[in-house]
């Protein structure tokens, strides 16, 4: 199989948001940043789909490996192959993609995280990282507004973190996992069975509350460091802003159902969504 079709397979079989923003993009930019996210399909799963400890290291070490591979200009792997065979991809410094690989890694020791601090690392590999190397795929000019830039994508890539967490909450206390700072679940007066358990209680609402508050800010910040200049080039990073934010307000509208349910927008309204913002960024 040609690996830009694989990539392309991959993506689209994912179900993401993130597909949504790939749709209107020049092919060259198209093909680049369709080739790392598969790869970071590729990541993400090996902790997903791994039940073996064993299992899963042995695979991150291999990836490990494989950046080794990309960087010396030797890729194996249908994504890593897909990545530099566009200009965009081969721009990319490895040391950012084994940050990705670490942050994956981390899921592997830490199933509680103690304190916002602790978690900012875990979002900041897993999402900040590659929120950066997005935003170079689609300007990859390196000019005045380049410290913005990276400042902006990696607000979004941690609002986005954190709306994720937000949704996920019961799905990932079922697998064991509670993202939500341990000391701030204590102060608001929230027990761990009461997450473990899907109990909605007050005390998980006003938690919710103010990690909904969180996410919005990390939002307003990231579209306030973000160039006029550069906005533009950078859409398709907009076009996901606008469908993650209106997933988050959903969410809170919805009363944080999060326990029992997973929150969505339907395929047709992320399109809506990705049109407008398009058009109109």
């Amino acid at each position: 199989m040609d690996v830009h079709q694989y990539c392309q397979e991959r993506a689209a079989a994912s179900g993401s948001s993130f597909y949504y923003s790939f749709v209107f993009l020049p092919p060259e930019v198209r093909r680049a940043i369709t080739a790392f996210y598969a790869l970071c399909r590729e990541l993400d799963d090996v902790v997903d789909e791994c039940h073996e400890r064993e299992v899963a290291e042995a695979k991150l070490h291999w990836w490990r490996a494989e950046i080794g591979h990309f960087a010396s200009g030797e890729p194996e792997h249908p994504a890593t192959r897909a990545l530099f065979d566009t200009p965009q991809g081969r721009a990319i410094p490895p040391a950012l993609l084994l940050e990705i690989v670490d942050g994956m890694a981390m899921d592997l020791d830490h199933t509680r995280y103690p304190d916002f601090k602790s978690l900012n690392l875990y979002c900041y590999r897993v999402a900040g990282v590659v929120g950066e190397i997005a935003a170079s795929i689609f300007d990859g000019t390196r000019g005045e507004h380049d410290r913005d830039i990276r400042r902006y994508a990696h607000e979004l890539g941690l609002a986005f973190q954190l709306t994720n967490i937000i949704r996920d909450v019961g799905e990932d206390a079922r697998r064991g996992r509670i993202y939500l700072p341990q000391d701030e679940r204590v102060r608001f007066g929230v027990h761990e069975a009461d997450l473990l358990s899907g109990r909605n209680t007050p005390e998980f609402q006003a938690l919710m509350q103010f990690q909904y508050e969180r996410a919005l800010a990390c939002y307003d910040r990231a579209f306030a460091a973000l160039p006029p200049a550069a906005r533009r080039a950078q859409r398709p990073g907009l076009v996901m802003a606008a469908i993650y934010r209106t997933l988050l307000s959903e969410i809170r509208q919805s009363g944080f159902p999060v326990l029992r349910a997973r929150v969505s927008l339907t395929p047709l309204r992320k399109l809506w969504l990705a049109s407008k913002t398009w058009l109109f960024p």
